[in-house]
């Protein structure tokens, strides 16, 4: 239950037309952005809490097989309300992985093994959309498409493209230090202990920081620029790797 008497399901309810209203209020050109959105959505989604679960089990911690999210099946990983903030806004979440750290192997230390497993995420996007920048503009290079209508070979390049800034977009969203993102787990490793604790004991208020940033809207802000050296790091690595074929 959420809090003033509104369940999940009503919620989600709400939000479903909100949604709709948003999509249909932008016209055909609204729609068609939100169908070359929902692919890169569901990769990024599905890949990113698979790579969460994936780490956990490697590292001693069947919590996440069994609780049925080793998999690449979106439907495990969808949270509806990220899902939905992640197709309108840019940015969003999926399901949270849940592990049990007591069942780690000791190969790392507890903090260590946390770290990995909170960064598996955002490392499988920005590797996701690496992969999709090399595909885009192998693509282009080779004519791959020549044979298709312009219309067809536009739909195509832009959805490779929406999903290239989905993965970024939620990769770099997920590495801010701030709970209850990934980022806040990363940063808790690299903490002296003092540090660590006095973190522990504010993470009320740092989630409530999380969250005026969130609604305010100064994520976009601080997280463009950011975004924008990502995306253009990896576009020119890309350009140099086929550069060389």
């Amino acid at each position: 239950m959420f809090g003033f008497g509104i369940d999940r399901r009503s919620l989600t309810i709400v939000l479903l037309i909100f949604m709709g209203i948003q999509i249909l209020s932008g016209g055909t050109q609204g729609i068609l952005a939100t169908l070359f959105t929902l692919p890169g959505v569901l990769i990024a989604i599905t890949f990113h809490e698979f790579a969460h679960a994936y780490v956990a089990v490697k590292l001693g911690d069947d919590t996440p097989k069994v609780q049925g999210r080793l998999n690449l099946n979106p439907i495990s990983h969808i949270d509806p309300f990220g899902f939905m903030f992640l197709l309108l806004a840019g940015f969003g979440w999926g399901k949270p992985v849940e592990i049990d750290p007591r069942n780690f192997d000791g190969k790392y230390s507890l903090s260590k093994a946390e770290a990995l497993v909170a960064a598996a995420g955002p490392i499988m996007n920005f590797i996701l959309a690496f992969i999709l920048l090399i595909i885009y503009h192998a693509m282009q290079i080779a004519g791959t498409l020549d044979a298709l209508t312009i219309t067809t070979q536009s739909v195509v390049f832009t959805i490779i493209i929406y999903a290239v800034s989905i993965n970024i977009g939620l990769g770099v969203f997920n590495l801010i230090p701030l709970p209850p993102l990934d980022g806040s787990k990363i940063l808790l490793h690299f903490l002296p202990y003092n540090a660590k604790q006095w973190f522990y004991e504010k993470q009320n208020i740092f989630y409530m920081v999380f969250l005026l940033i969130w609604i305010t809207g100064l994520s976009s802000v601080i997280l463009g620029p950011i975004f924008g050296a990502v995306y253009t790091g990896m576009n020119w690595l890309v350009m140099q790797i086929l550069s060389i074929f």
